[in-house]
């Protein structure tokens, strides 16, 4: 049995939102599945790496709240969500993400479609866990108010942060970090090739 992809993610990432529309397809072609695994640029971005958010980054900002907006066109991804919009706190989904990895796996890739659908596809506010219940359902969104939930969602940013994640979507394919939608097409190849 072939190792599965660590998709690594952060739910206030629209880069994230179309990976994890295109990442099964990916690992179904290679025989492989998929793990995901929630993660937080607060932490990664603002506080270890010490940098402003993309949006607030000189030039960068601009262009990257274009790039979004094409991507979003051309592939025909529903999005209510501007990029430009106040930042939802990921808080919430995060923990429910991680609580469901660690009690409902099964329910794992079914979880973050739809709290990415709600938030960037219908354009919803998820940022507390009362807001989770009619997407989630009742029992997750109470579990996601819980300290078990986050205790387990910081063991996940810490292992995402000592495998040298730092983006939203990084996938790591048997160890090899593949970090952004536009590296998908590459890790296809690597996938193929059995690396190089």
């Amino acid at each position: 049995m072939k190792a599965a992809l660590k998709f690594h993610f952060d739910f206030i990432s629209p880069f994230g939102y179309f990976a994890s529309l295109r990442i099964e397809d990916l690992a179904a072609r290679h025989g492989r599945t998929v793990e995901w695994h929630p993660m937080l640029l607060g932490v990664s971005v603002l506080k270890v790496m010490g940098l402003k958010p993309l949006l607030e980054t000189p030039l960068k900002g601009p262009y990257t709240e274009r790039d979004v907006l094409r991507y979003a066109r051309e592939h025909g991804v529903p999005m209510q969500r501007h990029p430009a919009d106040p930042v939802m706190n990921p808080l919430a989904c995060a923990r429910a993400m991680a609580w469901v990895n660690r009690h409902q796996p099964q329910r794992a890739a079914d979880v973050a479609h739809a709290i990415y659908r709600a938030h960037w596809g219908e354009g919803l506010d998820l940022s507390t866990p009362g807001s989770l219940a009619a997407v989630l359902g009742d029992d997750i969104a109470r579990a996601a108010a819980g300290e078990e939930a986050a205790a387990l969602l910081r063991a996940e940013v810490d292992t995402a942060l000592a495998a040298g994640v730092f983006g939203s979507p990084t996938v790591l394919v048997d160890g090899e970090p593949f970090w952004g939608i536009d590296k998908f097409e590459q890790m296809d190849r690597w996938l193929t090739q059995g690396g190089w």
